[in-house]
């Protein structure tokens, strides 16, 4: 009998198939900016290079799925993407807009009027549509895709969220309690997952999270410094509110709300796979 080559051994190996999906997965990010910022000055180094990024990102992935895990990318499957997409924009910014009023209600957020709107106001987009798609890509579409195959979905949900908590340590602000608040947001996004055995849901989640804070609600997106978004206001008070440096993403209200948004989701999502 033939003993299966070293590559096939390799190939067979989750941690490998891991590390060569997220390699595959976002090499073109840091590839495309260095190559813009070559060839580019900046005042032309505008929304382009992030949405030029995010396509190639979704070409590596359906890459690595084709060739490495050998089956078709169902989970980018382009059916429904518009209805899946719309309805975690919706979730995202539901979260994000239950957060801020809890934080509003209890004093530690203070809103201080409205922005005028403007065309700038949409440039962000670019980078977080970019973040929200190379994140969930690798965080559920390899780490807990390969982990649930190879361990079963329980240890997938526990192992992805912990890879994606621990992939903020070098944020500004970082603290024990914003890493268990990114963990809860990765539970939760692996139950949509599950759920929906789709990305688009949890991208369009990830995205308008993103958004919201930073353009809507002008505060801090883990531990990233504060812009000026639709609404001025500022986080105020007790650090265990505010979440300090690291911003809204290490509150204890957003812990608790995304913990309980996670387990609603979570026990849907078993109980349709029971």
């Amino acid at each position: 009998m033939n003993k299966p080559s070293l590559a096939s051994r390799l190939m067979a190996n989750a941690v490998v198939r891991i590390v060569l999906g997220m390699v595959l997965t976002f090499a073109a990010v840091p590839l495309t900016m260095i190559i813009a910022a070559k060839l580019v000055d900046k005042p032309y180094r505008i929304v382009w290079p992030q949405l030029l990024a995010a396509v190639l990102v979704w070409f590596g992935y359906r890459f690595y799925v084709r060739r490495i895990e050998k089956r078709e990318p169902t989970e980018l499957a382009t059916p429904g993407m518009a209805r899946e997409l719309g309805g975690g924009l919706l979730l995202g910014a539901g979260l994000v807009a239950l957060i801020f009023a809890v934080l509003a209600a209890l004093g530690a957020y203070r809103f201080g009027g409205v922005n005028a709107p403007g065309i700038a106001v949409l440039f962000p987009l670019a980078e977080l549509v970019l973040v929200g798609m190379a994140e969930e890509m690798m965080f559920r579409g390899v780490v807990f895709g390969v982990t649930e195959r190879s361990l079963g979905a329980k240890s997938a949900i526990v192992i992805s969220a912990l890879v994606f908590s621990l992939a903020h340590l070098p944020n500004d602000g970082t603290s024990v309690l914003a890493i268990a608040v990114i963990a809860a947001y990765g539970v939760l996004q692996a139950a949509l997952y599950m759920r929906t055995r789709r990305l688009w849901v949890c991208i369009g989640t990830h995205v308008a999270w993103n958004y919201c804070v930073s353009q809507v609600f002008s505060s801090t997106v883990s531990g990233h410094a504060a812009t000026d978004g639709l609404l001025r206001g500022k986080l105020v008070g007790n650090t265990m509110l505010t979440g300090g440096v690291f911003g809204v993403e290490g509150s204890l209200i957003t812990l608790l709300l995304i913990a309980a948004a996670a387990a609603f989701c979570l026990r849907r999502a078993f109980a349709s796979h029971a």
